[in-house]
């Protein structure tokens, strides 16, 4: 019995490694939580423990990993549904400052850099003025679609 607590136990870490390389929504994690309670129960066992204080300690130490595993869900889940900070995707949203406008292309200043814009719709080509606030809606390679800002767009 001894043996087969301590292989739970070694399984358990082994699958909490894999957890850690390998991309598997806590499938893994829950393996390894069941493998380390269930060797955790042997081992009790082993010793001689009773029943009633096997049980406890088996609930604790499930409660105790679950706990763990959300956890370390929801952070995941936090990362993943999280805005981009660099790159294109992230000037979607920020607000620039028209410097040259046209009906065949405009010039934006946002966040240091002056970028081409194209109105986001064909009737705002005529209302692109310099001075304008404008809100990237798309970024298509070195182009930024852009409209009109709002007033509740402004303030901070």
């Amino acid at each position: 019995m001894l043996v087969l607590g301590l292989a739970l136990i070694g399984v358990s870490l082994a699958l909490v490694v894999a957890e850690a390389h390998l991309s598997s929504g806590g499938v893994i994690g829950a393996f390894a939580s069941a493998a380390g309670v269930g060797g955790i129960v042997v081992l009790l066992l082993a010793a001689g423990a009773g029943a009633a204080v096997v049980l406890l300690v088996a609930l604790v130490a499930a409660v105790a990993s679950s706990a763990l595993l959300l956890l370390a869900r929801h952070g995941l889940m936090r990362s993943v549904r999280a805005r981009p900070r660099t790159g294109r995707e992230a000037l979607v949203g920020h607000v620039g400052v028209v410097r040259s406008g046209g009906a065949s292309g405009a010039q934006v200043f946002l966040d240091g850099a002056l970028w081409r814009a194209q109105p986001s719709a064909i009737h705002d080509a005529a209302k692109l003025h310099e001075g304008d606030r404008v809100v990237v809606e798309h970024v298509n390679g070195l182009t930024l679609r852009v409209r009109k800002a709002e007033e509740w767009e402004l303030n901070p």
